[in-house]
């Protein structure tokens, strides 16, 4: 049985609402409908969403589990809440969106002149100052030692550790034929300063294009969709949460 009461909102962010429990060592999440882009310039509900998002979510931290990577992650929340509720271990956010990049798509290649699809020779590592007021900057390492963000400890830490997520999930979508174009994650700091990963992993924060199509707007499962006006953004992310689930075990409940 659970063990927990939850208790007063800590944050409200674009997609989720994070709450405070009567536990110590324990921050529950839930996952909103909220639909949103450009720095939330463009905002729509989408029924299911946020159920969806938060069992892809719940799922792809199991797999990066498996192959011995932290997460903030500890369950799915019992009952009818399991279907946008997750718990997870409450981490001091570093406010910066690591990006990585497989192939070239979206911003890359307006400010760079690659086509669109491009496999890049190595994958491409990119630090992006969170705040949403400045447009979340790109990060030189000139402008990271000014900010005084990361120590250099810290910085080799998070690298190694993005790149460990980018090749467990690599493997995961390759074997449910997905291509991972991008993603963006966060991370945070436990108590004991473990750096694991936070937040969410879902077609919000990756680019998947299905391999099965050479539709260039067919192949698009996730919030480009949405972005793009091009429809079935809810249909799209149902579509990877099948996949996903035809090779994941079903995600635990928190007790």
């Amino acid at each position: 049985m659970s063990t927990y009461t939850i208790g007063p909102l800590l944050h409200e962010g674009k997609a989720k609402r994070v709450y405070r429990t009567d536990r110590p060592d324990l921050v529950a999440v839930e996952y909103k409908d909220d639909a949103t882009a450009f720095n939330a310039l463009k905002k729509a509900q989408l029924e299911g969403k946020g159920p969806l998002n938060c069992r892809i979510s719940a799922l792809v931290f199991e797999w990066l589990a498996s192959r011995d990577i932290p997460t903030h992650y500890l369950g799915l929340a019992e009952g009818e809440a399991s279907r946008r509720w997750m718990l997870v271990r409450p981490v001091e956010i570093i406010p910066i969106e690591v990006v990585i990049r497989n192939l070239a798509a979206g911003s890359l290649c307006q400010q760079l002149p690659v086509a669109s699809g491009t496999r890049l020779p190595s994958p491409l590592l990119d630090l992006y100052y969170k705040d949403d007021a400045l447009g979340d900057p790109l990060l030189t390492d000139a402008r990271l030692a000014l900010l005084g963000i990361l120590d250099t400890d810290l910085r080799d830490r998070l690298e190694q550790l993005a790149r460990q997520v980018n090749a467990a999930l690599l493997e995961l979508f390759g074997r449910i034929d997905l291509e991972l174009v991008d993603f963006k994650i966060e991370l945070g700091l436990t108590a004991d300063q473990q750096l694991v990963v936070a937040d969410e992993i879902s077609p919000d924060t990756c680019r998947l294009w299905d391999r099965a199509t050479d539709d260039l707007q067919d192949r698009i499962l996730d919030k480009d969709r949405f972005r793009q006006d091009l429809g079935g953004v809810v249909e799209a992310y149902g579509q990877v949460l099948k996949r996903i689930q035809g090779v994941c075990p079903e995600p635990r409940f928190y007790r």
